[in-house]
This record gives C-alpha cells, sequence and structure tokens, in this order.
C-alpha cells in the first residue's frame, strides 16, 4: 500500500506520543507495522535520497501538531503527548488532520504566516505539488518543484537541439566532452569530432591528454518517438572492433531500443548508451547549454548546538 500522508499520520503518531516520550525513528517503525507497509515501503526515500518518505511524514505530522500545541519536547530529539493532545485523544477523534488544527488559535496562527508560501507554491504547474498543509511535506514541494523544473529544462533543451543544425548538435557534444574532462582542450576535442559527415558525430577523443587511451563516440539527432535500434549499435561495435578500440559511447536525442540497450551488456568492448534524457542530465549536471538563475538555500536546525553537556 502506499505510505499514508502526513494528515493520516497525525492522529496515530499523537496515540504512541501518549503512551510516553519517543521518537520519530521508533514511531515510524511502529507506524509502518499499523499499517502493513513492506520492506520497500519503509525503505523508500525522498527523491533527493537524503530521508526516508515515512521518517519524513512522521515528522511533519509531529511538528504541525506541536504548533497546535498537541505535542510537547522536553529534549532534543524526544517527544510526547502534551495535555492538550491527550484531552483531544480522549474525545476519541476519528482522524486529526489541519481541519481540525485550524481550531487550535497557537496553529491558525501559526497557519496565517504560511498563506504567502501557499500561493506561491500552489501556482506551479504540476500535479505533483499542492498547498503544504494540505497533502504533502513542505520537502516533498520542494523535491516535486525540483523534479518539474528539471524535467521542463530536459525537454527544452532537446527541442533546441533538434532546432538546431546537426553542425550544432556535434558542437554541443564536443562542449559536453570537454566539460566532462575528456579531450583536454576545446580545440583539440573540436578537430577529432565531426568528421563524418552525415548528419551526426562519429569520431575518437582522447580520454588522457597524452592520447594515450581513447574513446570512440558516435551520435544520431533522432526525434522523440525514433529508437536508435540494435542494428545501429551493432554497427557501431563493429566499428570499434575494425579500429581495435574498446570503449565507445553513442549518443541519441531520442532513446534506445531494449534491444539495443540488451546488446551492449553482453559485449568485451565497454560500450555506453546516452538517451535523451542522460544527455540533458549530463548538460545541466556540468552546465553546457544551461546556466544557474537563482541559487535557493535550505537550512536545518542544528540540534547538537542546543544540547547541553551535562
Amino acid at each position: 500500500m502506499p505510505i499514508p500522508d502526513y494528515q493520516t499520520l497525525m492522529l496515530p503518531v499523537l496515540r504512541l506520543a501518549a503512551g510516553g516520550e519517543t521518537r520519530v525513528p521508533d514511531v515510524a517503525e511502529r507506524i509502518a507495522d499499523e499499517f502493513g507497509l513492506a520492506q520497500e515501503e519503509r525503505d523508500q526515500m525522498l527523491p533527493s535520497g537524503r530521508q526516508r518518505l515515512l521518517h519524513n511524514r512522521v515528522h511533519w505530522a509531529k511538528f504541525y501538531m506541536s504548533k497546535a500545541g498537541l505535542i510537547a519536547s522536553q529534549r532534543r530529539g524526544w517527544f510526547s503527548a502534551s495535555e492538550a493532545g491527550r484531552a483531544l485523544l480522549a474525545r476519541k477523534p476519528e482522524r486529526i488532520d489541519v481541519s481540525e488544527l485550524m481550531k487550535i488559535p497557537s496553529f491558525v496562527e501559526f497557519y496565517a504566516g504560511q498563506t504567502k508560501t501557499d500561493d506561491v507554491i500552489s501556482t506551479t504547474k504540476t500535479s505533483a505539488i499542492h498547498t503544504p498543509i494540505e497533502q504533502v511535506t513542505p520537502e516533498e514541494q520542494i523535491e516535486a518543484a525540483h523534479l518539474a523544473f528539471q524535467a521542463a529544462l530536459r525537454d527544452d533543451l532537446l527541442q533546441r537541439i533538434l532546432q538546431n543544425s546537426p553542425s550544432f548538435f556535434e558542437r554541443v557534444i564536443i562542449d559536453l566532452l570537454v566539460a566532462m574532462g575528456y579531450g583536454g582542450t576545446h580545440q583539440n576535442a573540436a578537430t577529432q569530432l565531426g568528421r563524418s559527415g552525415d548528419g551526426g558525430v562519429d569520431g575518437v577523443i582522447n580520454e588522457d591528454r597524452l592520447g594515450l587511451d581513447r574513446v570512440y563516440v558516435q551520435a544520431k539527432r533522432y526525434a522523440t518517438g525514433n529508437q536508435v535500434g540494435r542494428p545501429e549499435v551493432q554497427a557501431f561495435v563493429g566499428s570499434l572492433v575494425g579500429l581495435g578500440a574498446n570503449k565507445g559511447v553513442f549518443v541519441t536525442t531520442s532513446t534506445f531500443s531494449a534491444q539495443a540497450a540488451e546488446f551492449v551488456r553482453h559485449l568485451s568492448q565497454r560500450v555506453i548508451l546516452i538517451d535523451g534524457k542522460k544527455l540533458s542530465d549530463l548538460m545541466i549536471e556540468h552546465n553546457v547549454g544551461v546556466r544557474a538563475n537563482r541559487t535557493v538555500e535550505f537550512k536545518r536546525l542544528d540540534e547538537d548546538f542546543f544540547s547541553e553537556e551535562e
């Protein structure tokens, strides 16, 4: 089953907190048992890979209830239900969610401070993003927004490549390889690539500055939906064999067929297939055709700073 959203987790988190001081990892484990989550679901991470999704949702359920005065924390990393939280549980609610928290003045005051942020985020055009308090946690919104922007940027990069000339595509690959540390200088790389004249790139680039090791490169500027199949890849591998080479990179703006991908897995030569998504990801990673528009730094509370040695 899918991992419950953080509003669904509020009531079970408060119930567990009413049993005495506890921690997010312990609560997450007990909730995973309660909801019958599989190990794969328990281990599921946020897209950033920095935190388990279940732990993140438990944390925010606890955080929002603390803003409503239902959760109290007397020492770092530990929390328990407050008197107000126990009183709410005594009324045997079927669910605790934002609408319930909005009955508490302290939470209303906190929520009012979120309105501006909510308005900004709600204008983001992706179904994965909702207002912060109603569906997903703030980290999930940030992750979803980042993924949405990355996907849009990837599409824009590939469209621009397809709209330009084959020689421009050659230059993109040259710039990318140089940015990744191959081929020495841009001038050296440019003299080694773009020799085929067949509308793609078919050449060789030095893996090191002395040219002791070489990587052969071929590229196909195909529109989306026009896959590169096994015959094209097999022909490229045949060229490697003829040249006595053992390293090759095949780049396309589209995708590779399953047969092509399977073919290269069993070769003695080392052949890397780079499809359109991977190409655009590498361009973004190495700042080829893109530039930073704004850098946003997110900070967390340093719990160690506020802990006093006894």
